[in-house]
């Protein structure tokens, strides 16, 4: 069953129609209202055009956020043969936040590591909710420094509320991991690809997304903090959060015309999560495409082309 968001009642309403109309035609074939559900099916895509067409960052918060959207796993699956993974820190354990390892992109041979939330509660909770502790950032330096050596192209998908905030993660030196892991992605010199798929929150996902090329699909989300963290800070009040999305400026959109973000990966009407095979496919035309602009550069090229990047965040976008 579809999980539908609260700003899409309506829609949930118009769809439980037409299946209650097909279930009574299913329980007696006498019965023909095959036109009356095509109506509502109808009425229904236009209301979807009509809910997504102009998206506050709120609800691009929420539709980011949505359990059913597809996860790292479902792109590795999907886009890349050959998938080898790669465990552990060579320290402490094995990050089961953070997914990585060897694999081949339209056979070319390349790294990949993502964050990974699950999908069902238990999965969900042997992921932590793809919050990575400082050992999923030390696998996540560990194979961008393997990526580095043997000259493959890195490939990073970030889906994360943010760094896991527990006790034994700080005690364990969580944000000089983040750092080190940020100093990696800017050190190497190969090609280094970031897709925000869902949720980029925070250092959490700056350090998997200091990229040559960041591309966010178009309903995710890319924060130094959450529109609630945001609220409860400034305002005391984690209710003001629609307030909060609007002023972070999160949306691909916006960080596209800030220039932090490069590409934005169309997304299939209503959301990834309801068409998951053609989103997948348009993050894979997006990584071709931007592998594709970096094909000619050398690895002292490709390393100042990402400290560039950086160098000049906030100079677009100023008088907005």
């Amino acid at each position: 069953m579809t999980q539908y968001l609260n700003f899409e009642k309506p829609l949930a309403e118009i769809e439980g129609k037409a299946e209650e109309l097909r279930a009574l035609a299913r329980a007696n074939e006498e019965m023909d209202i095959e036109a009356e559900a095509e109506a509502l099916d109808a009425k229904a895509e236009q209301l979807l055009v009509d809910l997504y067409k102009d998206l506050t960052p709120w609800r691009k918060c929420q539709v980011a956020r949505h359990p059913e959207r597809p996860h790292c796993k479902d792109y590795i699956k999907a886009l890349f043969t050959e998938y080898t993974p790669l465990a552990g820190d060579r320290n402490f354990a094995d990050d089961h936040a953070v997914m990585g390892g060897l694999a081949r992109f339209n056979d070319q041979p390349v790294m990949v590591i993502g964050h990974e939330k699950g999908s069902d509660t238990k999965s969900r909770i042997e992921r932590n909710f793809g919050m990575a502790r400082p050992e999923g950032y030390r696998k996540a330096i560990r194979l961008l420094q393997m990526a580095d050596k043997f000259g493959l192209p890195v490939i990073t998908l970030v889906d994360t509320p943010g760094a896991y905030p527990g006790k034994g993660a700080e005690e364990r030196g969580q944000s000089e991991a983040i750092a080190r892991s940020t100093e990696a992605c800017l050190q190497i010199g190969v090609p280094l690809i970031s897709v925000v798929i869902g949720e980029g929150g925070s250092g959490g996902a700056v350090a998997f997304a200091t990229a040559n090329r960041v591309a966010m699909l178009e309903h995710s989300v890319y924060s130094v903090i959450s529109p609630e963290g945001c609220a409860s800070i400034l305002w005391k009040d984690a209710e003001k959060m629609r307030e909060a999305a609007e002023a972070l400026r999160l949306t691909a959109q916006d960080l596209q015309e800030l220039g932090v973000a490069d590409y934005v990966v169309s997304e299939p009407n209503g959301g990834a999560h309801r068409d998951a095979e053609t989103a997948i496919a348009a993050v894979g035309d997006a990584i071709q495409n931007l592998l594709d602009e970096m094909k000619a550069m050398d690895g002292p090229a490709l390393i100042k082309d990402r400290q560039q990047k950086y160098l000049d965040l906030g100079s677009k976008g100023l008088a907005a």
